[in-house]
């Protein structure tokens, strides 16, 4: 038997072979615009990237432990909410997030910020026992540390034995609340004064929160979540030491939380990003860099109420990320987080995606699986890079106080939301079961209470979206008309020449809530029986129609359709696809306008509505 080679002893892959091979499958296309994507930052992501030699895993949490795995408590009935996070302590959590009415990530629901809730909510919680409780209360958040604190020592609970995060963050609230009573200057002594209180008291886990999830909520773009974070820790890092505590001790009351989505490798670029920029801050004011406290949260933006499955997916992917970048704690939204207020099962849903990760998958185990990564790690520098030139200038402006009350660093979110916003109306960023791939047929899913409608805050606030927002609006109308909307496919050819766009209109259609009739087509011949094809027309019943075949039968049908289409009644007639040079001609055909990759969906689907006479109240 003939030896077989070694792998030594087979050529080396190389990026010049490997850019042949690339430039024969291009066939003289553009590298640049075809594998090269930007991130909203306008960071330039490559499709493949040479090893990073030299490179340290960043530190994050303990070597092998596993991450914290918290579970919101936000239902309004205090007793109700009580029930769930003890079902969910029974069940594999280790932690539990208080969501109060008035914090800007509670979605329309949230406990009460009383002395009655707060002892309900926690009612048979052992919190000596090492279960870490995170409090998420907004501007309410002195009123509600008061009371638990209260409520410890009512119980006889040493805080030195808790793991309480109680989340002080008065900038959070200026972002979202829109001004601070007496300014920044006024606040910050009180401030420090309340974190001095829990430090005397002995509390060792985080007491200060830098909440970058503001800015993930509000559109905002990675760098911008990150400087945004690292400003609000300075700025509380420079208050606490003003009020006489070491920066060393300092350091350690201040947690970052951070929103976790499911662009896997931007979201592990922002955590190891997150750590490499605090330990400059850290190594600036001659301090050794200890790894930061990050708390995961995935993300509300990306969270959908229409087929609310696909949020699983999203994050299962967040999860996986904040995980392997070294989160120290993950909270999940369960998946029906955007229709309402979520049930057991939900609930369960969320708990269990972190467990099967920690305890089937033991993403725990490796620390920074990224270190080394040719991309992860320029992703990672370029991110922290720019990231720290907007922390300058919000430094430049005079802090992060200044820079929200001149309106600059909201400016600049609202650019990244508009674009994003462009993106997501042409699909460019697609919404998996909301812009594409539309179930306009899906079952609806239990929540215990419903939210309630969505509604823009005023001024200059970074207020929290959702980009699937906009398309859920017209499948809301569309399914509140009488009679459901619907548009006629009129395929020409045989299924060959029609599917692939006969597919593309449905897809496009449905995700406006206008249902696609499809058929078989109307092939006769080696062209189409147009008299059958507006027979059919006819009969369905449909005020409107799409033409779905391939280039070559436009050329020769689609003017001739069309124009047999607006004569049987049609009220307007699409054309799935770019006409090119039979633009013209087939607008003169009775064509009104093109459906096609990168088209404005949102501007169509609302033209459509018009035509079809959905009321404009409804779209809202």
């Amino acid at each position: 038997m003939a030896e077989l080679p070694f792998v030594t002893d087979m050529p080396l892959a190389t990026r010049e072979t490997w850019l042949k091979l690339v430039d024969g499958v291009l066939k003289g296309g553009d590298f640049e615009k075809k594998l090269v994507s930007s991130s909203a930052d306008g960071l330039r992501i490559a499709p493949l990237y040479e090893k990073a030699s030299g490179r340290s895993p960043v530190a994050g949490r303990a070597p092998g432990a596993a991450w914290t795995v918290v579970q919101r408590v936000d239902h309004p009935d205090a007793k109700e909410a009580n029930a769930l996070a003890l079902e969910d302590l029974e069940n594999g959590a280790t932690g539990l997030s208080l969501v109060f009415a008035d914090a800007p990530t509670a979605f329309g629901f949230g406990l009460e910020p009383t002395e009655a809730a707060v002892a309900a909510a926690l009612d048979g919680v052992f919190l000596d026992a090492g279960v870490e409780i995170a409090l998420d209360a907004g501007t309410r958040t002195r009123d509600v540390a008061r009371i638990l604190t209260d409520q410890l020592k009512a119980r006889g609970v040493n805080p030195a034995d808790t793991r309480i995060r109680f989340g002080f963050d008065p900038l959070g609230g200026l972002a979202t609340g829109g001004r601070l009573r007496d300014g920044w200057e006024s606040v910050a002594p009180n401030f420090a004064k309340a974190v001095r209180e829990r430090v005397d008291l002995g509390f060792t886990a985080p007491i200060v929160a830098a909440d970058g999830r503001i800015v993930h909520a509000a559109g905002g773009s990675e760098a911008q979540e990150l400087a945004f974070a690292l400003s609000s820790a300075v700025a509380y890092l420079r208050a606490l030491e003003a009020s006489g505590l070491a920066l060393d001790a300092a350091r350690n009351v201040i947690e970052f939380r951070m929103a976790a989505d499911a662009d896997q490798f931007l979201t592990i670029a922002k955590f190891r990003a997150l750590r490499t920029l605090w330990a400059r801050v850290e190594a600036a004011c001659g301090l050794e860099p200890k790894p930061a406290f990050i708390a995961a949260e995935t993300a509300w933006r990306m969270m959908t109420r229409r087929d609310p499955w696909v949020n699983l997916l999203r994050q299962t992917v967040a999860v996986f990320a904040a995980g392997v970048a070294g989160a120290n704690a993950v909270t999940v939204l369960p998946f029906t987080q955007a229709i309402g207020l979520p049930d057991a099962f939900a609930r369960r849903i969320a708990r269990n995606t972190q467990l099967v990760l920690l305890e089937e998958s033991n993403l725990a185990k490796v620390t920074d699986p990224a270190a080394g990564s040719g991309g992860l790690e320029t992703l990672t520098d370029e991110l922290a890079a720019a990231a720290w030139a907007l922390f300058q200038a919000i430094e430049k402006e005079g802090g992060l106080a200044a820079a929200l009350g001149s309106g600059m660093l909201q400016a600049k979110v609202a650019e990244t939301r508009a674009a994003r916003d462009k993106a997501v109306a042409r699909r460019k960023d697609a919404v998996t079961g909301t812009s594409e791939f539309p179930d306009v047929k899906e079952a609806p899913v239990a929540v215990l209470k419903p939210r309630a409608a969505e509604t823009a805050a005023a001024g200059n606030l970074l207020s929290p979206l959702r980009v699937s927002a906009p398309f859920e609006a017209l499948r809301d109308a569309a399914d509140a008309a009488s009679p459901k909307p619907v548009v006629f496919l009129a395929s020409l050819g045989t299924v060959a020449a029609f599917t692939a766009r006969a597919m593309f209109a449905k897809n496009f259609f449905e995700a406006g809530g206008i249902a696609a009739l499809a058929n078989d087509g109307f092939a006769k011949d080696a062209g189409t029986d147009i008299p059958a094809m507006i027979a059919a027309f006819k009969a369905s019943g449909a005020p409107v129609a799409c033409l779905c075949s391939s280039d070559e039968l436009y050329a020769a049908e689609a003017a001739e359709a069309a124009a047999a289409l607006v004569a049987a009644g049609a009220k307007r007639v699409w054309l799935a696809g770019r006409p090119g040079d039979l633009e013209a001609a087939l607008k003169a055909a009775g064509v009104h306008a093109f459906v096609f990759a990168g088209c404005d969906v949102l501007a169509t689907l609302r033209e459509a509505h018009a035509i079809l006479g959905i009321e404009a109240e409804a779209r809202r």
